[in-house]
C-alpha cells in the first residue's frame, strides 16, 4: 500500500468514475469497492462508501461523501502523452463522456475533475534554450484547447518577423 494517495470525494459516483479511469488510461484499475458497514449521512447500510483505484501506476481512494464538495480547478491532473494519436484519445474519451473543454490543454470529466493532457512535445517547447521559439510554441498553446503537436513544433521552428 501506498504511503499516500489522493482522496477524491464524489456525490455517490465513485464507483462509475474509478471504472471510467481503469478503462481510459493504461496501467489502470479498480482495486477494491468498500460497502459501508452502516448508515452515513449520504447513503445507507451497504452503499459503495469507497473505491480503492489505481490510475497511471498512481492510487486513489474515491470517497462517496455526498453532495457537500465539489472538484474545482485548484487540483488537476496532468497526464503526459508521447503522441497526437494519445493526446487525442485521452481529451476525447474525457471529453466525449460527458466533460469539458477548457483552454491550453485542460478539460474537465464529467464528475469536475480538471485533467491536464499535456503532450511531452509542449513541454519541451516551453523548455526550449532558445528563447524566442520558446514564446512562439507557448503563444501557439494560447490559443489551443486541445495541443496540436504539429502546430507546437511548426512555432517551435518559425522564423520570427522582424
Amino acid at each position: 500500500m501506498a504511503r499516500i494517495s489522493p482522496c477524491l470525494w464524489y456525490d455517490g459516483t465513485a464507483e462509475e468514475a474509478a471504472t471510467f479511469y481503469a478503462s481510459t488510461f493504461p496501467d489502470s484499475s479498480v482495486d477494491a469497492i468498500r460497502r459501508a458497514p452502516g448508515d452515513f449521512p449520504d447513503g445507507r447500510q451497504g452503499d459503495v462508501l469507497t473505491v480503492e483505484f489505481t490510475v497511471l501506476g498512481m492510487p486513489f481512494l474515491g470517497l462517496n461523501g455526498g453532495p457537500k464538495f465539489k472538484f474545482d480547478e485548484a487540483v488537476s491532473f496532468q497526464v503526459h502523452t508521447d503522441s497526437q494519436e494519445e493526446t487525442d484519445r485521452y481529451w476525447n474519451a474525457i471529453v466525449g463522456n460527458g466533460g469539458e473543454e477548457s483552454m491550453c490543454g485542460w478539460c474537465k470529466d464529467k464528475w469536475g475533475l480538471s485533467w491536464q493532457i499535456t503532450p511531452r512535445a509542449l513541454t519541451n517547447a516551453m523548455s526550449n534554450p532558445d528563447k524566442a521559439a520558446s514564446k512562439r510554441a507557448f503563444e501557439a498553446m494560447m490559443t489551443m484547447r486541445k495541443i496540436d503537436i504539429a502546430t507546437i513544433e511548426a512555432a517551435l521552428t518559425a522564423k520570427s518577423v522582424a
